[in-house]
């Protein structure tokens, strides 16, 4: 697929907690739905949970990722684990934007994920409907209208297999 395929989602609480087996479903969900799209890269907002998975995902596919980080500091608050793990994906992204100056801001989010979806060619969710972020990020529209792949079914799916 031509262009760049931007990802939004939740974070751990709605995904089912932080423990590695999450992760590990995640990590599938994103290499599973990547390497049938073949984009000419990602960009990730790098946020814990779907963003990160997003990214790992892409590396392990070769594909480039593109880290849009809100404000400098994203990970400052975040346990020494998961503050290793971003550093570990932006070391190996092929280019890194902090999108807003200075510290956080809530709005910062939202300017991030209107940042992404401006330069996406699709958007690739994993949401469940409720309010927040990353349905904000959905119903922004941007000079156009996206597409939508939202993965919510799949994961569901994953989560709970029958």
């Amino acid at each position: 697929m031509e262009g760049l395929i931007a990802a939004t989602g939740h974070r751990p609480n709605k995904l089912g907690g932080y423990g590695a087996d999450v992760r590990l479903l995640l990590l599938k969900l994103a290499y599973d739905y990547l390497q049938r799209m073949q984009p000419d890269g990602v960009i990730s907002g790098m946020a814990l949970g779907w963003d990160q998975a997003w990214a790992d995902a892409a590396l392990l596919l070769n594909i480039p990722v593109h880290a849009a980080i809100p404000f400098e500091g994203q990970e400052s608050q975040w346990p020494n684990e998961s503050k290793n793990n971003f550093h570990r994906i932006l070391k190996r992204c092929s280019s890194v934007t902090v999108v807003c100056e200075g510290l956080y801001a809530a709005d910062k989010m939202q300017i991030r994920n209107e940042w992404m979806v401006d330069r996406a060619v699709r958007v690739c969710a994993l949401w469940d409907g409720s309010p927040g972020g990353t349905g904000n990020c959905l119903n922004y529209k941007g000079e156009w209208q996206r597409p939508v792949d939202n993965l919510w079914p799949q994961w569901v799916a994953l989560r709970n297999p029958s």
